[in-house]
């Protein structure tokens, strides 16, 4: 909870700053005293849901501008961490960078063991997939055309389509497999 109120605080002081707005003219604003809104921003209180939402309505900013913690400057990401989000038969899908509204994209690890297959359907119009084989190699098969990848070779396409990733090889193919969406 102390990490969110953190969050409230900073994210209400940077807006209100931003906007060029005083205490006063931000309870005008909101409905919320001055003296509240003083507490907040200092992190000394843990403001309710309602309050949250007439400071947002007041400031015509989303509900989550406010909770969101601030990304770091530099964020890295040791693979150990990760832990996969499906986990098929034969292979797993690691995210590494989520989607967020203003990137408009997503990434992931993947690993395909030997002599395994994973079909997807397609994706929302608009959808590119960029793939990176970095072990291993890749047999991707887009409509009715097979596309075979090895170390280090790259491939982007449409991703409507169904498509299938195959690992003919006999070591495990890790790859990068980035999503863009329109």
């Amino acid at each position: 909870m102390k990490d969110l109120n953190k969050a409230i605080s900073k994210n209400l002081k940077k807006i209100r700053k931003k906007k060029d707005l005083s205490l006063d003219a931000l309870s005008n604003l909101t409905g919320v005293s001055k003296s509240m809104l003083g507490q907040i921003e200092r992190g000394e209180v843990n403001p309710t849901i309602s309050t949250i939402l007439k400071i947002s309505n007041g400031l015509k900013v989303s509900f989550t501008s406010l909770l969101k913690n601030e990304k770091p400057e530099i964020d890295q990401i040791p693979f150990e961490e990760l832990n996969p989000v499906f986990e098929g038969e034969g292979h797993k899908l690691y995210p590494v960078i989520p989607f967020e509204d203003d990137k408009r994209f997503e990434t992931y690890i993947v690993e395909i063991k030997p002599g395994h297959k994973y079909y997807s359907e397609g994706h929302v119009k608009g959808t590119e997939e960029i793939i990176t084989v970095f072990e291993g190699e890749l047999l991707i098969s887009i409509g009715e055309i097979d596309y075979f990848l090895k170390k280090n070779d790259t491939i982007r396409f449409n991703a409507n389509k169904s498509h299938v990733y195959e690992n003919r090889g006999l070591k495990l193919t890790k790859l990068n497999l980035i999503l863009h969406y329109e």
